[in-house]
């Protein structure tokens, strides 16, 4: 049987850039980037390197990369680093945000912080001014994440940075699933992480603006300017560096080649499934993300049917795979828990084509057809 991929908002594959990146990186560059011998200066360099590619992909400098180990590692960083500094405790952020913000947030209350939760609209877009009107005299941080992960909805992260100079706090965003897909947006703090460009799982950065106060969350060495403590993961550094250059490289071409994609896998499920439609903003969204309900139809069972045809798709992050409660995401626009779990979110990337959706079209429509004659909750006519 085929396998097609459709869950790259999950994970991509490996680019081949990063993988001619690594190989040698793997054999030949062992070194301790902070060693001054010969092997940790040539580690120094291919780190160095990397940091300029992913650099270039943010629109910043590289001085202000900081690699992490990954979205999530980054995300807290900016959270609890940018707190600790100064003596603000209030913290807003969104109800759709990912978990690595959401629970960051809940720590923060734990330690006797404040955090405002600004609700989003049915089109999972938050209103500029609903975070305008949540800023108090003691607001510290402003996070907003670039897009969406269930819905790929973009949000309006020009207008908040915009409210956030005005009111001189600090702006973060989660660009985990934009980095590489949309043009960088103008913000103090920006989290992003490697797997979702092709590069290797356990690798991520954070831009942080020159002259941003952010303390340590993590306590060691000097590495990364005084930032992140811990001897560099260059392999992993190397094919962040390599899967941005392309992904800087290609950006746009591959922005609209995955959109095309994605609307032509949209008009064929809804013409061909009844009762399927579009959660979240159809316009301001990204490119590859698609999120589909289907009445009469548990997502997880969809979910499992596609896999059993060959197609890897998603009922929601991965992060949150396996848990009982419906998308917090899908529920914060509106949804009931029941249209929540009737939910599949299909994401594509650079491996995808014309033939691969038209197949999926096809698998979509089956699986459907099928769940529904065998639900007892289904209209004959479903």
């Amino acid at each position: 049987m085929q396998r097609f991929y459709f869950d790259h908002n999950a994970t991509a594959p490996v680019c081949p850039e990063a993988r001619e990146a690594l190989l040698p990186c793997l054999a030949d560059v062992y070194g301790n980037a902070s060693s001054i011998h010969h092997f940790g200066q040539l580690a120094k360099q291919r780190l160095e390197q990397a940091r300029r590619g992913v650099a270039a992909l943010l629109g910043c400098g590289p001085k202000e990369i900081v690699f992490t180990s990954g979205g999530t590692e980054s995300n807290n960083l900016a959270l609890l680093g940018a707190l600790r500094p100064c003596g603000g405790r209030h913290v807003i952020t969104t109800a759709i945000e990912h978990p690595a913000v959401l629970n960051t947030c809940a720590q923060i209350e734990r330690e006797g912080g404040a955090v405002t939760y600004v609700p989003v609209g049915a089109d999972g877009v938050v209103d500029p001014d609903a975070i305008r009107r949540a800023l108090r005299p003691e607001t510290r941080l402003i996070s907003v994440m670039h897009a969406n992960n269930e819905l790929g909805t973009v949000q309006p992260v020009g207008d908040i940075a915009g409210i956030a100079r005005e009111a001189g706090i600090l702006f973060h965003s989660d660009g985990v699933q934009a980095a590489g897909r949309l043009a960088p947006p103008d913000t103090d703090l920006y989290a992003v992480s490697g797997h979702k460009l092709g590069a290797l799982k356990g690798v991520g950065a954070l831009r942080v603006r020159q002259g941003t106060p952010l303390a340590n969350i993590q306590f060691g060495g000097h590495h990364e300017r005084e930032r992140r403590p811990g001897t560099e993961n260059v392999p992993g550094a190397v094919s962040f560096g390599a899967a941005a250059g392309w992904a800087h490289a290609h950006r746009d071409a591959e922005a609209e080649r995955l959109a095309t994609l994605r609307d032509l896998l949209e008009e064929g499920v809804l013409a061909r499934v009844p009762h399927a439609r579009v959660n979240g903003d159809r316009s301001r969204r990204l490119p590859n993300t698609t999120n589909i309900r289907f009445d009469y139809v548990e997502g997880e069972a969809m979910v499992i049917g596609l896999d059993l045809a060959g197609f890897a798709v998603s009922s929601g992050a991965a992060c949150s795979s396996g848990a009982v409660e419906p998308s917090h995401v899908l529920t914060a626009i509106g949804l009931s828990p029941r249209d929540a779990r009737s939910a599949v979110r299909f994401s594509l990337g650079r491996d995808n084509d014309e033939a691969q959706v038209r197949a999926l079209i096809d698998a979509v429509t089956n699986v459907a057809t099928h769940l529904r004659r065998i639900s007892a909750e289904a209209p004959a006519h479903a």
